[in-house]
């Protein structure tokens, strides 16, 4: 069996532990270099030849920052490690030309990775990170597969490749200008007319790059990228940012492409989008920031259900204990119950924009999501409701505690995550503090960190926890899925379920992927209007209802999934996308 050590430098801290894994180890006890010191950065070097995989380093680190981890022996050479003790991979998926291969795991397994190597940003080293891989070795490594072609080709510069990075608000970095100089400069496929109009740019076409929001820039970039002629297209996580239409309108703008021929590879958290913009997927399982495997290529619908009941079937791996359960709940029933929160219908005016909120009441025990597209007033509602915004007309007529967690995050707290929580939480150090917080948001690798060096995904994991500690009748949280993967949206789904339930609450949850929506919801809110003039919020109802009020007015149906009961979207104009329409059955058929 193969061995790995894995080393995190920004949570190995030797001067405040002096080096208690070399103290303890058996190895070094026996006067073997199991573990040495590196010179430059005076942090620990494991020998993963001589290391006997006891775990007592790992269980002495007192900042978790060592991982011993046994390989499974079928496992392949590695295809790229970033150096000793650090991330590996292992495989690389398949292209199809004139199909859209979707790529879906947890964050930091590899995915990005996967794109900037077969764009050609990163050169695969096979394992050596020690010297420098040539092109041949690289070719004779995939020898005898569709890869060989590929690296051959791309090598040589035969191929030409178009990558729409994941990071997107980095676009006014390095592009300047207006929105419509930079979509006439790219635009080598004639199809600046059609793109413009399939993700609604026109209004935007005017406005400089720099003072575009998050949902603009990423529809700007995947216009950018979708007008350029290429071989390949590489699309990152496409819809963050985006609201629901917005994300079928980008996956109709990508389909294009693989219409025309062209091989599209698209990463995307989003299983409703991934479900509609894909024909295949590829599953990448493993440890996050420690390894990462490829699985075989699998149809869309086979592969998006294994990933949902954690096993691999033709691999036989199992890679979650448990599998992901979604549940048809049938409409509501109107009980009579003394509601934990009500308030009168509400408005709200702005210079250039209104809000007018229907009366509504907020019941124990149940989470409320709120959904609609963007600029339409989803966050000023959040606001009114948690006070941070007054209403100019309407009141909340039972006051009540709300813990808030904001749609941007800021991370000007001074000192550790361990810290802030310190300052935050109300349980702190209990153990339903552990069993409700930090397991589920996986906090205890983020301690040590400083809170103004997480990345956008552990800010947001930390973001909905600190709301969740907290003492509160309501708990509101504003797009809390934003950076996360598919496990995390659903583990913080099942987190704040069981938070809410325990200590006889509410929550209300503004956010874009139905699937999560789904997952979470007992009754749901249905924002209207016209984005960035005018919007009007439904009072809660039975999330059936909520469903097909909204989806009818976008025009998008969804069926269950027979095996998992995952909401999946109806091809536009498809015998079932009309039947469903017929009946005014938008959301799902009754079976």
């Amino acid at each position: 069996m193969t061995r790995i050590s894995i080393l995190d430098h920004d949570r190995c801290q030797p001067k405040k532990c002096n080096y208690v894994c070399i103290e303890y180890c058996p190895g070094v006890r026996m006067e073997e270099d199991t573990i040495t010191i590196d010179a430059k950065t005076k942090k620990p070097i494991l020998s993963e030849e001589l290391c006997s995989g006891c775990g007592i380093c790992t269980n002495r680190c007192p900042f978790k920052a060592i991982n011993i981890i046994n390989l499974p022996e079928a496992l392949d050479d590695p295809i790229h490690r970033y150096g000793k003790n650090k991330f590996e991979l292992f495989g690389l998926p398949n292209i199809r030309e004139g199909s859209v291969v979707g790529i879906l795991g947890p964050n930091g397994i590899g995915k990005s990775t996967i794109i900037r190597m077969l764009s050609g940003e990163l050169k695969p080293n096979l394992g050596d990170y020690e010297s420098e891989t040539s092109w041949e070795d690289v070719v004779n490594f995939f020898k005898g597969s569709q890869l060989q072609s590929y690296f051959q080709k791309l090598s040589e510069g035969k191929l030409k490749v178009v990558h729409k990075p994941q990071m997107v608000d980095m676009l006014p970095k390095f592009v300047k200008g207006n929105v419509k100089d930079l979509m006439e400069g790219v635009d080598e496929r004639g199809a600046m007319e059609d793109v413009l109009d399939a993700l609604e740019l026109r209004p935007i076409l005017s406005r400089s790059i720099s003072n575009l929001s998050g949902g603009e820039l990423q529809r700007v970039a995947i216009a950018a990228a979708a007008l350029r002629e290429a071989d390949f297209y590489y699309f990152d996580e496409p819809t963050s940012w985006l609201d629901v239409k917005q994300r079928l309108n980008a996956v109709q703008v990508v389909r294009t492409l693989s219409d025309a021929g062209k091989s599209v590879m698209v990463i995307e958290h989003d299983l409703a989008a991934l479900d509609a913009i894909s024909d295949y997927v590829h599953i990448l399982y493993g440890e996050p920031g420690a390894y990462g495997v490829v699985s075989q290529m699998r149809g869309v619908r086979v592969g998006i259900n294994a990933y949902i009941n954690g096993f691999l079937r033709e691999e036989n791996v199992r890679f979650r204990r448990h599998p992901i359960v979604f549940d048809v709940k049938p409409p509501a029933l109107e009980v009579e119950a003394e509601a934990l929160a009500n308030y009168s219908p509400l408005k709200k005016s702005y210079d250039e924009f209104s809000l007018e909120v229907d009366e509504g009441e907020v019941q124990h025990d149940e989470i409320i999501t709120a959904f609609g597209p963007n600029g339409i007033g989803k966050t000023t509602y959040a606001k009114m409701l948690a006070g941070v915004t007054k209403p100019d007309d309407g009141q909340i007529d039972k006051k009540v505690s709300i813990a808030y967690k904001p749609q941007y995050l800021v991370s000007d707290f001074d000192g550790t995550v361990q810290e802030l929580l310190i300052t935050t939480a109300t349980n702190y150090g209990s153990n339903i503090f552990k069993t409700e917080i930090m397991k589920p948001f996986s906090l205890e690798a983020l301690m040590e960190k400083e809170v103004s060096e997480l990345s956008g995904g552990e800010l947001q994991r930390l973001s909905v926890a600190v709301a969740l500690s907290r003492d509160a009748e309501i708990y509101l949280f504003d797009e809390p899925t934003a950076f996360l993967d598919v496990e995390q949206r659903l583990k913080a789904g099942k987190a704040i379920k069981r938070v809410v339930e325990s200590r006889n609450a509410a929550g209300i949850i503004i956010d874009h992927d139905i699937v999560f929506i789904d997952y979470v919801s007992d009754r749901a809110m249905v924002f209207n209007g016209a984005p960035g003039e005018h919007g009007h919020a439904s009072s809660p109802m039975n999330l059936r209802s909520a469903m097909n009020s909204f989806l009818s007015s976008v025009g998008i149906t969804f069926r269950r999934d027979k095996e998992t009961k995952r909401p999946r979207v109806n091809k536009f104009g498809s015998y079932l996308d009309r039947e469903q329409k017929e009946k005014g059955e938008y959301y799902y058929l009754e079976s």
